[in-house]
């Protein structure tokens, strides 16, 4: 049996925990599931951009509720995309790769999307990390209208298009799941 905590005027349960805790402040709920080895680790996502001259980056935080664009790979082809890329996430150890899948208007699934799935399976072997595709129409362009809006200098947009577009990318996908 689990240890129950009163949070806010519900009663959670923690499995295997061996503390009886009636805790309010939501810090001590925290405090007591890392004494008793009952955490459960949230779990980060990442997303790529996937160009053929660039591969955009972005992760998701622990939660899930934000993303943050972490760079962009210049592609040189082979397993030096592949390394640059898990260098990347290492830090961030994602349980998942949301890739940004290219259809055409239709729908329909062309060249460039062939082409980043089939990255997309050797960046999972290579990595061992789950994948997951998602809809990637028009990021770019959305990107780019941000970077816009926002004022960034045009030759700076140029390096950021593809990490801003990861990060939308993320954000859709998030949104869809929750």
């Amino acid at each position: 049996m689990g240890t129950r905590l009163k949070l806010f005027g519900t009663r959670r349960t923690l499995p295997n925990c061996p503390l009886d805790v009636n805790a309010f402040p939501s810090i001590l709920l925290g405090i007591a599931t890392l004494w008793c080895g009952c955490y459960h680790r949230s779990m980060r996502i990442a997303a790529l951009d996937v160009g053929d001259a660039r591969i955009g980056v972005a992760v998701s935080d622990e939660l899930g509720l934000t993303t943050r664009g972490l760079g962009v790979v210049r592609r040189k082809g082979g397993a030096h995309d592949l390394d640059a890329i898990a260098r990347l996430l290492a830090p961030y150890a994602p349980e998942t790769v949301v890739v940004g899948l290219p259809f055409n208007m239709d729908g329909s699934e062309g060249p460039q999307a062939a082409k980043v799935r089939r990255f997309a399976a050797r960046l999972a072997e290579h990595t061992g990390l789950a994948i997951d595709f998602w809809d990637e129409r028009l990021t770019t362009v959305e990107a780019e209208e941000v970077m816009r809006a926002t004022d960034v200098p045009r030759r700076k947009r140029r390096g950021l298009v593809d990490q801003v577009a990861a990060a939308g990318i993320l954000r859709s996908y998030l949104a869809r799941r929750s």
